[in-house]
């Protein structure tokens, strides 16, 4: 009988920790949660959302041109990760690794390119959307390393 008891509650931690480290702290602080983009003119900032002849693979998160950004989670900046490449007013960002996830958030002037992040401290600010992608509702973009959808833990 008491093994059955260690056994559900061992489970239910495990359960508590899982959805726990599932979700993602607040990205934007002109945000009070994390809103996916809807539909403008640029298109639409769900998963999978169309692009043309390709599929949108991030989730666009509402945020004002430079507003803070924060760490969803804590981990490590890993690197520079620029979206475009050709050095346009959006073309910065970062991929992040920790917490058991890796990312990429894009269209953020980061305050660094490397180190330890923790969930909630400032990593950078919004670059300016509206300079590139006129009338766009401003985002920052947010994408699995493995391209698998990440709203989930939004």
């Amino acid at each position: 009988m008491k093994m059955h008891r260690v056994t559900a509650v061992v489970i239910l931690l495990v359960a508590i920790s899982t959805a726990a480290a599932a979700q993602w702290g607040r990205v934007c602080s002109s945000q009070s949660s994390n809103k996916i983009r809807g539909c403008d003119s640029h298109g639409c900032g769900r998963y999978n959302a169309p692009r043309g002849s390709r599929k949108h693979k991030g989730v666009d998160v509402v945020c004002t041109d430079g507003s803070e950004v924060y760490a969803p989670f804590t981990g490590n900046i890993d690197k520079q990760a620029k979206p475009y490449g050709n050095g346009n007013a959006i073309d910065d960002g970062v991929q992040l690794s920790g917490s058991g996830f890796c990312i990429k958030m894009f269209y953020i002037k980061p305050i660094k390119y490397r180190g330890s992040i923790k969930k909630g401290e400032k990593i950078g600010v919004l670059l300016p959307m509206q300079r590139v992608y006129r009338g766009i509702i401003s985002h920052v973009h947010i994408q699995n390393c493995d391209l698998s959808d990440p709203t989930s833990n939004l």
